[in-house]
């Protein structure tokens, strides 16, 4: 196990950048919406989808590539203005406003303050997470995209006065920099840690390396929890870790750049077992929770009281309950001021005591440590009454190394299913590591070794939930679910309604008698 899991992220990050390239309807909402009158262009490419969107507010658009030409023309404007305009400033002002991307209708542009984030740029700095950020050795490199609302607090948070901060800027080079770089602690969603350990389970896959690999998977999971009693790892425990860092583990904090200690995930559910080995690997991962309109993070876990499984309790300066439906609402300096032009939305977004709704459900333990439920709107209540919140069991079995997309149907249904895309990228080296010969995607979707491997993945993942709430039937699709196909967001979240009206043909197989489905017995 080596730098293999960090190449392949390298490549999903690549296509991540690709699909968030907006269409030019897309294009000339955003800038017409925001009043936009300027645009910095990462390449020729984009700039010539900006001129072809033909906004008419934008008056110049410039790429990376001419930001010293614009530089340039600095002396157009007086220092007497800039000091004018910076005196002026106060934290109440208009720092940015970020589309959020929006599994419905058009996206909403959030205004965000500069207060907002100097405000949780400084209470995180001189928190618990001071020890994460803010020692003279702390250092973060940033590949996440400057489009997600929490690169841009991690950026500010670094400006305020926490560490050093790297930027990827060709994420085809995130190994190297890792490695050069060093980086103390990474921001990233779960899907990179999920590819990352998929990766290395790929690779180690046959013979005696799969048993070392599954010892020391074993060895760094146990290890981690035992951590959590008041006695720690017992003695053999410790031995057992490490041999396991020795021979194996090693090598994957190496590709991760060898100082990395902490990570901070958010965006969805990490899952207990790799949250688990990722602290018996050494890297402690800080799972929490935030909305572009929070300023991104409202809760985290804390070094010294990590809880896997939770997002931890409220960020420092901020203030979190859970209503009686069940809905996580929000309220604090952080919370935005407002949707650019809709006052409509703003006021709809808010309770009338001035808590933000978050529309996400949840619970909160006696220590105020939070957990994430799912969607207020994306509930689904089968035709037994039954109310099913899809999160749980589509990031379970987002987990599976051969699986792309989840997502679960089931309203007004007799029984919950799902629809299932494969990892194109993950296939063909599964599909060496189990002895089968290269196949297309629709091929290994009817391959009944490939269909076995899924079943089995999807009774791991109803051991979450009660039998009712279970997945009963999946349905594998033979295409995969983009942001080109019109079923993703530009933060790759499924736009649910489009994926049942695309593939309601698809669902009513599913449900028919005898369909084309794979049934699911119940877990053991």
């Amino acid at each position: 196990m080596d730098a293999r899991g960090l190449r392949d992220l390298e490549r999903r990050w690549r296509a991540g950048a690709d699909l968030r390239d907006l269409l030019p309807d897309q294009i000339a909402w955003i800038a017409g919406d925001s009043g936009a009158v300027l645009v910095l262009a990462e390449s020729d490419e984009h700039a010539a989808r900006v001129h072809a969107a033909a906004v008419d507010g934008v008056r110049e658009v410039v790429t990376f590539g001419g930001l010293g030409t614009l530089a340039g023309r600095a002396d157009e404007v007086g220092a007497d203005v800039v000091a004018e305009r910076t005196a002026v400033l106060r934290g109440s002002d208009l720092a940015t406003i970020i589309y959020t991307s929006g599994t419905t209708g058009r996206p909403k542009g959030v205004e965000l303050t500069h207060g907002n984030f100097v405000y949780l740029a400084r209470n995180g700095a001189r928190s618990d997470l001071h020890d994460v950020v803010s020692l003279p050795h702390s250092r973060t490199l940033l590949f996440m995209p400057l489009a997600h609302v929490f690169a841009r607090f991690i950026q500010v948070l670094c400006v305020v006065e926490a560490g050093v901060l790297g930027h990827s800027p060709d994420t085809k080079n995130l190994v190297a920099d890792l490695g050069s770089f060093r980086p103390t602690f990474l921001l990233a969603v779960p899907r990179v840690f999920e590819k990352v350990f998929n990766s290395a389970q790929q690779k180690a896959a046959g013979g005696v390396k799969a048993r070392l690999f599954s010892f020391a998977t074993n060895a760094a999971i146990e290890y981690s929890r035992a951590l959590e009693r008041p006695t720690g790892p017992s003695a053999a425990q410790r031995a057992r870790h490490a041999v396991a860092h020795r021979l194996v583990l090693h090598r994957l904090t190496a590709a991760m750049g060898g100082a990395l200690e902490y990570a901070i995930s958010g965006g969805a559910p990490l899952g207990a077992r790799l949250g688990h080995f990722y602290r018996g690997l050494g890297v402690t991962i800080l799972e929490g929770y935030g909305l572009t309109e929070t300023t991104a993070p409202t809760t985290v876990n804390l070094p010294g009281d990590v809880r896997i499984g939770t997002v931890g309790p409220s960020y420092p300066g901020t203030q979190v309950r859970i209503a009686d439906d069940g809905e996580i609402q929000v309220a604090g300096p952080h919370v935005f001021r407002g949707y650019h032009g809709n006052a409509e939305a703003t006021a709809a977004a808010m309770t009338a005591d001035g808590w933000f709704r978050t529309g996400d459900l949840g619970s909160m333990d006696s220590g105020g440590y939070v957990t994430i439920t799912g969607r207020s709107k994306e509930i689904i209540i089968t035709a037994g009454g039954k109310n099913v919140a899809p999160a749980v069991l589509e990031d379970g079995l987002r987990g599976h190394p051969l699986v792309s997309q989840v997502v679960v149907v089931g309203d007004g249904r007799p029984f919950i299913g799902a629809l299932v895309t494969l990892d194109t990228e993950m296939l063909p080296g599964w599909l060496a590591g189990k002895g089968l010969e290269p196949m297309t995607v629709a091929e290994a979707a009817a391959h009944p070794v490939v269909q076995d491997s899924l079943v089995r993945g999807t009774v791991r993942t109803n051991r979450a939930v009660s039998r009712a709430e279970s997945i009963r039937r999946i349905r594998v699709l033979d295409v995969d679910l983009t942001e080109a196909s019109g079923h993703l967001t530009p933060s790759l979240k499924v736009k649910r309604a489009a994926v049942q009206s695309d593939f309601a043909d698809a669902i009513e197989v599913l449900y028919a008698p005898g369909g084309a489905g794979l049934d699911v017995p119940a877990a053991g």
